[in-house]
């Protein structure tokens, strides 16, 4: 009975050895099995429309940055890059026309206007004497002294210099209005060269229409769920394929109640399912500011009669510092990550 007792004591005395060796190595750390692979995901689309000409993609291909993934057709963006450049060059010549003819409108237009005004003292100067003489004939006539051929003269040399100065009196009437030929001109000028801004803004729409054709890959990565041949008519922002990059993380949902002395900078250990024999080595980089329930599709409405406490999960995010080259991530595969909370790391401010 004694030996049953003692070994009995020795079992427990083993487990709780066990338990507490357990719990001493591993009281630092804190994991969650709610984890998964994320990464840039690029959705591939077109900026203009047309039909497919040129595919330079396949499935799960490497891809880099810069890389042409596929051409659309250019021949109707290049008509309109060239009717837009010629309308420009059009405008352009226009507007040059008409800045000149400013330029000649500033000197002539004042010239005519001093020149007419000339014109009409030199007029009113015979005018004058025009109309003196006549006054003389008709004296010289009434007394008998000159006679009615002389006077009948006298009377047209009069109309004719008084036609002669009421025309002159209309051109330097017509030569006034300097000040309205100068703002015709200057708001043709102006006019023109709106339309050459305007043309120039059509030329850089279309040559960017143009460049548009060809869809470059933004960054290096794989493209994935291609979804397009060559033929197919595509319209501006339909999704052809996804090119997810090659920067990875690991965004892990932990509870709330975990996070007390989880820290930015601590290192992770990263348990991928589909790899069990492989460690990944990761570090924490940073805390969502929210957690996932509060960023839903339909977040929990507390403030109701029927309230229930339930633990939430806050996202981190944990940056993967190497990755073996041995296995193969993809956005979505669960892992379980483990955070050495006495690893130190960066206090936030």
């Amino acid at each position: 009975m004694k030996a049953k007792l003692m070994k009995i004591l020795s079992v427990i005395m083993i487990v709780i050895v066990v338990v507490g060796g357990y719990w001493f190595f591993h009281r630092y750390e804190v994991s969650t099995d709610n984890a998964v692979i994320e990464g840039r995901n690029v959705v591939i689309s077109p900026k203009v429309a047309g039909y497919v000409k040129t595919l330079n993609i396949t499935d799960n291909q490497v891809v880099t940055k810069g890389q042409v993934l596929l051409e659309i057709d250019s021949t109707d963006y290049l008509i309109k890059r060239n009717k837009a450049l010629a309308n420009l060059e059009a405008v352009k010549a226009a507007a040059s026309v008409a800045k000149n003819n400013l330029e000649k409108t500033n000197v002539s237009a004042p010239s005519n206007y001093d020149a007419a005004h000339a014109d009409e003292n030199n007029a009113e100067a015979f005018w004058q004497k025009a109309a003196a003489d006549l006054s003389r004939m008709e004296m010289l006539y009434n007394s008998g002294a000159c006679s009615q051929q002389q006077l009948e003269q006298a009377i047209a040399n009069e109309k004719a210099t008084r036609a002669t100065l009421e025309k002159l009196g209309a051109n330097k009437t017509a030569a006034s209005t300097v000040g309205a030929v100068l703002n015709a001109a200057r708001d043709n000028l102006e006019q023109l060269q709106a339309q050459v801004k305007q043309a120039e803004q059509e030329l850089a729409q279309a040559e960017q229409d143009l460049v548009n054709t060809k869809i470059v890959a933004p960054m290096d990565g794989y493209i994935t769920k291609r979804s397009v041949e060559v033929g197919n008519y595509v319209q501006p922002g339909a999704q052809l394929g996804n090119l997810v990059g090659n920067e990875l993380w690991v965004v892990a949902n932990f509870k709330e109640t975990q996070l007390k002395n989880m820290k930015p900078g601590q290192s992770v250990d990263i348990s991928v399912d589909a790899f069990p024999q492989v460690e990944i080595k990761g570090v924490i980089d940073s805390f969502q500011a929210g957690t996932g329930a509060r960023f839903s599709l339909f977040p929990a409405e507390n403030a109701t009669g029927n309230f229930v406490k339930t633990v939430q999960r806050i996202p981190v995010k944990i940056k993967i510092s190497e990755i073996p080259d041995n296995i193969h991530l993809a956005l979505g595969m669960s892992v379980e990550p483990t955070v050495h909370t006495d690893s130190g790391g960066v206090e936030n401010e």
